[in-house]
């Protein structure tokens, strides 16, 4: 039985995990769950799974589960603090490490997990973003496990040659360019005049996935699929140019492969998370996930439709900090995290989040990252500027 802990067990990628497991009883034993102040929440799934561990991010959430789950003489291990995520990340039972922390505040503990050498299924993409050199540097000192989550990184590992991670080349196996999906958010069809006038909760309402709400305002600006191509280029050993984004408005195939021979291997499947879960938990085997089977009668058609320039600037600033490279992916990602919640929060319009993220990374010295100390670096100078620029348009 394998031991699993899952960072980021309130969210829905954890909810969506601890499904697929509640399958297999037999397979999986949950040792350990975090969240950030989501008490009750996490007091909840302490009661239904019992788990050596529970950590609470924020200190005084932790003091209050660890009331809660006294008067019920539970046995749970409350620890608090990033300190607490890289502890039970890292814990001698645990094979598997969910990593669903959304943001950056998910990166110490899913590189504590690498360096540890578990199974590291990937849904904190900004792992990568931020770190992507020292994280796979990570992978590899340790023979750690790396499974991609994201439906798109998934499908594309899918449709990879078996021995891909070992070769390391793309074009050594004959792999022509990666064709990254995207079903283009809830504004793909919006006149781009009108997008200063959209609300947070338009921004929040995805046509095809249920996601929180800072992913979600990603997917609509497309952020979300610009961080994705940063993650691949890491995943798959490849450069942006190999890399091609296309929206496919039915989320129903995740990503495609193509190859030189003019084969283009593709991964279907209903939009539903616990697909990925489950073909990453279960690797290299297949197990049930829940999810209903896919009818290509009832889909019926499959659209695709080129991006076109100007209308989704987010996208094209992920390709020029990959581009770019070094720090550059780091500051892009603190100043997008920074102008996300300035959306949510009502300071700032829609399309102000380009436009402060251009901003931090033309006023941010890029520098070479050698060590985790000049990623932090980098991401805690972007979010001083990106939060001191948007306190001038106050």
């Amino acid at each position: 039985m394998a031991g699993v802990c899952i960072l980021g067990a309130t969210g829905t990628i954890g909810l969506n995990t601890l499904d697929v497991i509640s399958q297999h009883p037999d397979k999986y034993q949950v040792i350990a769950i975090t969240a950030n102040q989501s008490v009750e929440r996490l007091l909840q799934l302490c009661i239904k799974w019992s788990p050596r561990y529970a950590v609470m991010v924020d200190a005084n959430a932790a003091e209050q589960l660890v009331t809660h789950l006294n008067a019920l003489n539970s046995t749970v291990e409350v620890l608090s603090g990033v300190e607490g995520l890289v502890t039970v990340a890292q814990l001698p039972d645990v094979q598997m490490v969910m990593a669903a922390i959304v943001g950056g505040a998910g990166l110490l503990p899913t590189l504590a997990a690498a360096q540890a050498g578990k199974r590291v299924l990937l849904a904190n993409k900004e792992a990568l973003v931020m770190s992507g050199h020292l994280f796979m540097q990570a992978v590899r000192d340790t023979k750690a496990e790396l499974l991609p989550i994201d439906s798109e990184h998934n499908a594309i590992f899918q449709c990879m040659p078996a021995h891909f991670q070992q070769v390391g080349q793309l074009d050594r196996l004959g792999v022509r360019k990666i064709l990254l999906t995207a079903s283009g958010g809830p504004f793909r069809k919006t006149p781009l005049e009108q997008l200063d006038r959209v609300t947070p909760e338009q921004a929040c309402l995805h046509p095809n996935w249920k996601m929180g709400r800072k992913i979600s305002v990603d997917s609509a600006t497309m952020m979300n699929k610009g961080l994705e191509v940063i993650e691949a280029c890491w995943l798959f050993n490849t450069t942006t140019e190999s890399i091609d984004v296309v929206l496919h408005p039915q989320s129903v195939i995740h990503s495609l492969v193509a190859y030189i021979d003019g084969s283009v291997l593709a991964q279907l499947g209903n939009p539903d998370m616990r697909t990925p879960i489950a073909h990453a938990l279960a690797y290299p085997e297949r197990i049930t996930s829940g999810v209903e089977p896919l009818n290509l009668i009832d889909v019926a058609r499959l659209d695709f439709e080129p991006i076109v320039d100007g209308q989704f600037p987010c996208l094209q600033l992920a390709y020029e900090a990959m581009r770019i490279g070094e720090t550059a992916t780091t500051v892009l990602n603190a100043a997008n995290e920074i102008a996300v919640q300035a959306f949510l929060d009502h300071r700032i319009q829609f399309t102000m989040i380009p436009k402060l993220i251009e901003n931090t990374l033309a006023n941010i010295t890029i520098r070479k990252v050698k060590t985790l100390a000049d990623v932090l670096a980098a991401d805690t100078q972007a979010r001083v500027w990106a939060t001191e620029w948007l306190d001038k348009l106050q």
